[in-house]
């Protein structure tokens, strides 16, 4: 991998991996729908002369061809909203595609585990069957199916599957993101989903050097790789350790279940449609990362307590 373009840079995970490139030494650029946030993302990793940031619109395929001029590997972090998921991932995806052979670059897409539906197994393989019951969930799978299906066979691509993370670079559209901000500012906080439960997460930065590894790997292409996290936590822990990296902040975190989230997506619409996908938060889904440790090598694995800490910390830096 010589040169990278990262399609929704200013994102959770496009962030991660931004940073993570630039520290290898990898040519990179930075593509996102605003300036502002991308000037912002450039000084929180020193400016280093080797990333160049662009502006443009993911869903205009001539917008990414202008961009990644010279680049070889381009790593697909932009979303849609979840209200927005049924309408516009696919067309997402398609312009993606479409500027990635007309380019010839590889693509490692980042996803979640919605396809697979609920847990069939302690640890899930990448041969977990996809059964989704949800409709975020479907049409994710149908976007898998168009990634590689027989339209798009010229172009070596691949899918990594996070849990739900955490870390400096999420934002308020992951579950944890705005928790975290609001504890790091010492204000009262929400939690989706139930705080007594256990489950899966895992830091950005080691998500982002996981997948960093993939991509710079020819055999990886054509497939799913999981991306674990360093373990399963509750809600409660979580907030005890942000809390306490906080300087001991103490102000309320409050539990959003079915009926408050519901009642919030009257006036937030992403919201209402976060409900479907509580069941995430009652059945548990952990992701296996035999897979990677056999063909790739070790997993990054930041404790809970350092990366927690490390992200409250981040955010009072920032703030």
């Amino acid at each position: 991998m010589k040169k990278a373009i990262v399609l929704g840079a200013t994102g959770g995970t496009g962030a991660a991996i931004t940073e993570e490139l630039c520290k290898r030494g990898i040519e990179t650029i930075a593509f996102g729908r605003s300036r502002e946030k991308l000037m912002n993302l450039a000084l929180r990793i020193g400016s280093p002369a080797h990333l160049t940031l662009s502006t443009g619109d993911a869903f205009k395929a001539e917008d990414i061809i202008a961009a990644a001029k010279d680049a070889d590997v381009l790593f697909h972090c932009a979303n849609v909203p979840y209200h927005e998921m049924v309408s516009k991932l696919l067309p997402l995806g398609e312009a993606v595609m479409e500027a990635a052979e007309h380019l010839n670059l590889k693509v490692i897409v980042i996803d979640g585990i919605y396809p697979y539906g609920r847990s069939q197994m302690n640890k899930a393989t990448e041969d977990h069957p996809k059964q989704p019951h949800t409709r975020k969930g479907k049409i994710r799978l149908k976007y898998e199916q168009m990634l590689f299906s027989d339209k798009w066979d010229s172009v070596q691509k691949m899918i990594v599957r996070l849990p739900d993370y955490y870390g400096p670079t999420a934002n308020q559209a992951s579950y944890l993101g705005t928790t975290m901000e609001a504890i790091a500012a010492g204000k009262t906080a929400t939690f989706i989903g139930n705080m007594h439960i256990p489950r899966e997460y895992i830091y950005l930065p080691d998500a982002a050097k996981m997948i960093v590894e993939l991509a710079d790997r020819d055999h990886a292409y054509g497939q799913n790789w999981h991306i674990p996290g360093s373990g399963i936590i509750s809600g409660k822990e979580i907030v005890r350790i942000a809390q306490q990296a906080a300087s001991g902040a103490s102000k309320p975190v409050l539990p959003m279940g079915r009926l408050s989230l519901s009642l919030i997506g009257l006036f937030v619409p992403v919201m209402k449609e976060v409900v479907e996908m509580l069941y995430l938060t009652e059945e548990p889904f952990v992701l296996s990362g035999e897979k990677y440790e056999r063909l790739i090598g070790p997993i990054p694995a930041t404790s809970f307590q350092d990366g927690i800490s490390d992200t409250i910390h981040a955010l009072q830096v920032r703030a």
